[in-house]
């Protein structure tokens, strides 16, 4: 579900921007204003999913969720329908990270490479059905498109009561709500001033006071947060994820990943330059990738379970690396267009799917499972954010011609490449094996 709000979103833009006579910007917070939530509440949620049980906080993302897509159906108003996306979005910041401290909570050690990897197997799904199902229902209206969400996540909520492990983790009155806060802003403030970031100027845009104010000040309460969290009994954000080695180059790979999930953002506008096709037949060009996540997924997390993580990640930064040479090089060619959509698609499944959940659940203990994968989430949410606004600028210092894209995409490998040497120091499988929590 949470998924497939994103993927059946662009189906839907066009008749959603025509709906309230919007411009392509403004049109664009439909996305944005769901990431933007999203990422703020993940943190938020991951931590209350320890202290207060698993079950609780699922439900209760499940719900918000449901009346984040209420509000959207009902929205005759485009500030109404914004609203109700940033509902939905604060409702699913706790559904992944949850759902991975779940699998981490109940499965075997030895089986949950594969658990993990069919969530990463969803994504794929999601945005190979998404289309199609936002095409049939927009002959309705797009109002539908949100009204699926409604009786998913009542079947959800009753499996969830039914099923999932409602044991309360800890002492709930002792929430870090000053930590809280203040990493929400932090993360709103860098989230915001990035996307805010306008790439056909970039340093008048950075000074800016849509960016540059909004930087500042994530800057600045950067080490707030620090101290306020090196004092409490009971962190929002445990200082503990950054002395371990393991978990600082599991985020740094993360990042890496989030880099390359921001470069397929730009393969329907590459696609659409270079071959003259509309928007909508360029993102069907991206099918081949897709099916690539779909099919690599869940593999990738059974191979986890019988070689470890680290060899699994090893694999995926240098396909998704050589994926994007290839986009580069060859992307002006559909042969090399497609092949390189497969190659990326494989590479993410390969990083995205399971293999760095997988090191947080062995990482960390139930009591601060959620957190670390709030902390996971955030590392690859960056990554996205940031070189979304740096690539849009590049491009168009560029030119926007065709050359733009082939540096941009050029950039972005090596930059990803670099993260190979994390991986190569990751634990090796007996290593993994013998420091399991």
């Amino acid at each position: 579900m949470g998924a497939l709000d994103i993927a059946i979103v662009g189906p839907a833009l066009p008749a959603i921007q025509k709906s309230f006579n919007l411009t392509t910007r403004e049109a664009s917070w439909v996305f944005n204003i769901y990431l933007l939530a999203n990422l703020v509440s993940t943190p938020l949620m991951g931590k209350l999913s320890d202290m207060m049980g698993r079950r609780k906080i699922y439900i209760l993302n499940l719900i918000i969720f449901a009346i984040g897509s209420a509000v959207i159906i009902s929205s005759y108003d485009f500030t109404v329908m914004l609203i109700g996306r940033a509902i939905q979005g604060i409702g699913s910041g706790g559904i992944f990270p949850v759902a991975s401290a779940v699998i981490g909570d109940t499965f075997p050690k030895e089986k949950q490479g594969s658990a993990l990897g069919m969530i990463g197997a969803v994504f794929g799904l999601a945005f190979i059905i998404g289309p199609i199902i936002g095409a049939l229902l927009l002959m309705i209206s797009w109002h539908l498109l949100f009204a699926i969400n409604i009786p998913i996540a009542i079947v959800l909520i009753f499996f969830s009561i039914k099923l999932l492990p409602s044991k309360q983790l800890a002492d709930k009155l002792n929430f870090d709500w000053q930590g809280a806060i203040i990493l929400m802003i932090i993360l709103f403030c860098f989230a915001f001033g990035f996307n805010k970031f306008e790439a056909t100027d970039m340093i008048n845009s950075l000074l800016s006071a849509n960016v540059l104010p909004f930087i500042v000040v994530t800057l600045v309460l950067l080490p707030i947060l620090y101290k306020i969290e090196k004092n409490h009994q009971s962190p929002i954000v445990n200082l503990k994820f950054f002395e371990s080695k393991q978990l600082i180059l599991t985020y740094f790979v993360a990042f890496g990943a989030g880099l390359g999930e921001s470069a397929v953002m730009f393969m329907p506008s590459m696609a659409a330059q270079v071959y003259n096709v509309s928007a909508s037949a360029a993102s069907f060009m991206l099918i081949p990738m897709i099916l690539g996540m779909f099919v690599t997924a869940p593999l990738a997390g059974r191979m986890i379970d019988k070689l470890g993580s680290k060899i699994i990640i090893i694999i995926g930064v240098i396909i998704l690396s050589v994926g994007l040479f290839t986009l580069a090089f060859a992307g002006s060619e559909k042969i090399g267009f497609y092949f390189s959509g497969i190659l990326i698609g494989i590479g993410l499944a390969a990083l995205v799917g399971s293999p760095l959940r997988y090191i947080m659940n062995h990482e960390t203990s139930s009591e601060d499972r959620a957190s670390g994968q709030s902390i996971l989430t955030i590392s690859t949410s960056s990554g996205k954010i940031m070189f979304t606004a740096l690539a849009g600028a590049l491009i168009a210092g560029l030119g926007g011609g065709i050359s733009g894209f082939q540096i941009t995409f050029t950039i972005l490998a090596i930059v990803i490449s670099i993260t190979l040497i994390a991986a190569l120091n990751l634990k090796s499988r007996e290593a993994e094996v013998a420091s399991r929590i």
